[in-house]
């Protein structure tokens, strides 16, 4: 009994010390960032702006990952990664507090966004230091399920905070009263504030790995140019190159599917926003599923495997496109859900780990941030193309579908050609 014990601990290495801290925090911050989406573009259509207008908040929240990435990788292995991770949410409460004062949605976002693009190095930074290379996997389906986890319950309070319960209730006439441009919806913003505010408290108390690696120079000439080095390495390296080029495709689609999944169950299902933010949630459920199986059976040497989830996820997005019933609807995004994190989780671990080999823990992943919200950009724009070119949203999801798997067969012949040709040069 006490052998069989023994060798199921073995057979699952431990995450480290302070990791639950790390996921808590990491926890209460996207719960924020994700309602606070919900309650932009009910802001934006407040202020009565055409619909093309809500994939561009995306845009502004994802500019700075592009923007600033040579920098925020230095930044967060030059100080204590929690301490990072708590100064960038209160850069967000600053977006928030524009806002409530009228600031424009997409660039009050992008200062949120700033923030964001500095917590997150210093968070996959800190898990890459911290944990054993046989625990990423696992440590990566943890994280994972935490992001969809608050991205679930984000969407849900991103509805609640919108609706037409709350928007009547006491607390939201109590931020009215405060006579801000946000009116009514002050009170959402400021429970969401709150929230980033006991996210920093819990970033405060994570234990410093003591790690540090600074730059030579703070020259931001000098620092893009390691940075340009950085990301070419990455890139030549097989496995890293093969992991970044998945997740960039991955994250690219995701957000795109974020807003197309909102716009098709106001077409295809004739829900509100404060209704359709739940299907959204549907697909956060499905995730969690993914990835948690993706950790548990899953080694880092077989995450060429999530690949194939890969595929299954772009064939999967035009038969979402027909479905007509709410419930059939929730169904299928859940599964699409779940194969997106059957997917993403073990090629994140593998591409954490090649990155923190080949480079340092906050700088690959600043490389990993750069790459995948540049997708996240370039598809988020296009989209926004066709909402203005007015193309029906059933048109636009098997068009992405269509990308995602071809892009990832794609993929998988090139890394098999690979493999086969270095196999062939052993010989």
């Amino acid at each position: 009994m006490h052998a069989s014990i023994s060798s199921a601990s073995a057979s699952r290495p431990a995450l480290p010390r302070g990791f639950g801290l790390v996921i808590s925090a990491q926890f209460a911050s996207a719960l924020a960032d994700n309602a606070l989406l919900i309650v932009a573009i009910a802001l934006l259509m407040q202020q009565d702006l055409p619909p093309w207008w809500a994939p561009l908040l995306k845009v502004g929240f994802t500019l700075a990952y592009v923007v600033f990435a040579p920098w925020v990788g230095p930044l967060a292995d030059a100080f204590a990664k929690g301490r990072v991770m708590a100064a960038m949410n209160v850069v967000k409460m600053g977006g928030l507090g524009l806002l409530a004062l009228g600031v424009h949605p997409v660039a009050a976002l992008a200062v949120v966004g700033l923030g964001a693009a500095a917590y997150a190095p210093a968070k996959y930074g800190l898990i890459t230091e911290l944990a054993a290379p046989e625990a990423l996997v696992r440590a990566n389906g943890w994280i994972e399920i935490t992001v969809v986890s608050a991205a679930l319950l984000g969407a849900v309070l991103g509805g609640v905070l919108v609706s037409p319960w709350w928007l009547a209730s006491d607390l939201a006439a109590l931020g009215d009263g405060l006579r801000m441009p946000a009116e009514r919806l002050t009170g959402s913003l400021v429970a969401l504030l709150l929230i980033y505010a006991l996210s920093s408290g819990l970033n405060a108390g994570i234990p410093d790995s003591g790690r540090r690696q600074r730059s030579t120079s703070h020259a931001p000439l000098t620092l893009l140019r390691e940075f340009r080095e950085a990301n070419q390495l990455l890139w030549r390296d097989r496995e890293g190159g093969l992991s970044l080029a998945a997740t960039t495709l991955f994250w690219g689609a995701g957000a795109t599917l974020q807003f197309a999944v909102l716009r098709w169950a106001g077409e295809a299902l004739a829900l509100p926003l404060s209704e359709a933010a739940y299907l959204q949630a549907a697909v956060a459920v499905g995730v969690i599923a993914g990835a948690g199986a993706a950790g548990r059976w899953l080694a880092l040497h077989q995450a060429r495997l999530g690949l194939w989830a890969g595929v299954a996820l772009g064939l999967l997005m035009p038969v979402v496109a027909q479905v007509g019933d709410v419930v059939l609807a929730a169904v299928m995004l859940c599964i699409v859900g779940a194969v997106g994190g059957a997917m993403v989780v073990p090629l994140n671990a593998l591409l954490q780990h090649r990155g923190a080999t080949l480079l340092s823990a906050g700088r690959s992943i600043a490389v990993q941030g750069f790459n995948e919200n540049a997708s996240v950009l370039v598809m988020l724009a296009a989209y926004a193309g066709c909402e203005a070119a007015a193309v029906p949203i059933a048109v636009t999801l098997s068009g992405l579908g269509g990308i995602v798997a071809a892009s990832i067969l794609v993929l998988i012949w090139a890394d098999a050609r690979s493999r086969e040709n270095s196999s062939m040069s052993l010989h």
